[in-house]
């Protein structure tokens, strides 16, 4: 059965997202899609028709990551043309992303359980054939090689696609999920350390204790429109992955004040739109990119670093340690206030972590969006206890719901 035969009268059209880094682009994206953020998504959404094919969702994720266009912005335009029920499952969408970097946000040692893991298993397993052939797209599978490709290629997979390609590598080749969740954070161009994690973890039954996702040749067939149907390839079972520590509920950080004085603006790739934050016009901009991993493709180095200088108005130095920078900038500006957007846990934030500006008299503001300060703290346990709230979150944001 194909998608005629599902939707009487669908005819899959040529569509390619052409992912540009800017904000202008990111709104273009919107304006194309969100008349379809409704019915027509929530039927189509599963359904990966191929790259180029992507009607039926939205492709707007590498904008969101990087915030050239914001989750209220995108729920603001989804709700002047649906009502509530009908792009229910879109606006759901949304929100799992938030979900994720709250859950995240206050569970901050995953990320460094993630990290000595993934240490660990580069040392073990990093020279193995299996998973050399993994990330070369040759295993034998041929919907995960030609996956492999395309991420490779354009740096962008279809959600189900990643839940399929996790389950495969963890499942069916046995592969450390470490390995699997850094391989994509260092090809996705929309790759989000919150989001990119807990999504294996998740497939793995580590987020979900003892639920996991299997991976089943018919399920592809179906949600590919026949492309690929890999019989008597994949694993019949998914045993739960296991896990000796434990991961604590810590409290939110706290945010910063929006300073009333005037301020050197420093922009990461976290929230390029960070100025709208602010009461009035910085002083100066710097735009810094977090340290990349070791091959971390260039599509999405480029990605990100084409987005931060775009908006921040600078050219990115890699080369000269972020301190440096920002102390030599706001001596420029005439300064000793930084603002930069919230980093939630990831590189980011990291980087930021070590700083100390302190010492060189610089004040560094994190400054969050009410959004955030929203939604995170409902994202403590599964997604129902924030969807259960979403309405709530809406109205406090000034949605009609």
């Amino acid at each position: 059965m194909n998608t005629q035969d599902m939707f009487p009268g669908f005819e899959p059209q040529p569509e390619v997202v052409a992912f540009t880094p800017t904000r202008q682009a990111g709104l273009a994206r919107l304006e194309k899609f969100v008349s379809r953020a409704g019915r027509h998504y929530a039927r189509r959404r599963n359904y990966d028709l191929g790259s180029m094919q992507r009607g039926n969702v939205s492709a707007l994720s590498p904008w969101i990551r990087h915030r050239l266009i914001t989750e209220q912005e995108v729920l603001n335009s989804t709700c002047s043309h649906h009502s509530m029920l009908a792009a229910e499952k879109f606006v759901q969408e949304v929100f799992w992303r938030t979900y994720f970097k709250g859950w995240l946000e206050q569970h901050p040692s995953v990320w460094v359980a993630y990290q000595d893991g993934l240490a660990r298993a580069l040392d073990a397993d990093a020279r193995s054939s299996d998973y050399q052939d993994a990330m070369a797209g040759r295993t034998g599978i041929a919907c995960f090689d030609h996956w492999v490709q395309e991420l490779v290629q354009s740096g962008y997979l279809h959600n189900h696609v990643r839940m399929w390609f996790a389950s495969i590598w963890i499942f069916t080749l046995r592969l450390p999920w470490q390995l699997g969740a850094d391989f994509f954070l260092r090809h996705l161009i929309d790759g989000d350390p919150a989001s990119n994690t807990l999504s294996w973890r998740w497939v793995g039954g580590l987020h979900t204790k003892g639920k996991t996702y299997l991976a089943r040749p018919d399920n592809i067939a179906k949600y590919t429109d026949g492309r690929f149907h890999p019989v008597g390839q994949l694993a019949t079972v998914a045993e739960p992955l296991m896990e000796q520590v434990a991961h604590p509920l810590v409290q939110l950080p706290a945010t910063d004040p929006t300073p009333k004085e005037e301020c050197l603006l420093f922009i990461t790739e976290e929230d390029c739109q960070v100025e709208t934050l602010l009461p009035h016009t910085p002083m100066a901009r710097l735009g810094l990119l977090a340290k990349q991993s070791l091959g971390v493709s260039a599509i999405a180095q480029n990605f990100s670093k084409s987005a931060v200088e775009a908006t921040s108005g600078t050219l990115i130095d890699v080369t000269t340690p972020w301190r440096d920078q920002i102390i030599e900038a706001a001596m420029a500006a005439g300064t000793n206030t930084v603002v930069t957007g919230y980093a939630p846990v990831g590189p980011v934030a990291d980087q930021l972590a070590a700083l100390n500006l302190p010492e060189a008299g610089i004040t560094l503001h994190h400054i969050r969006r009410d959004y955030d300060t929203l939604a995170w703290p409902h994202a403590t346990k599964g997604f129902f206890g924030l969807k259960k709230k979403i309405p709530h979150i809406l109205r406090e944001l000034g949605f009609a719901v």
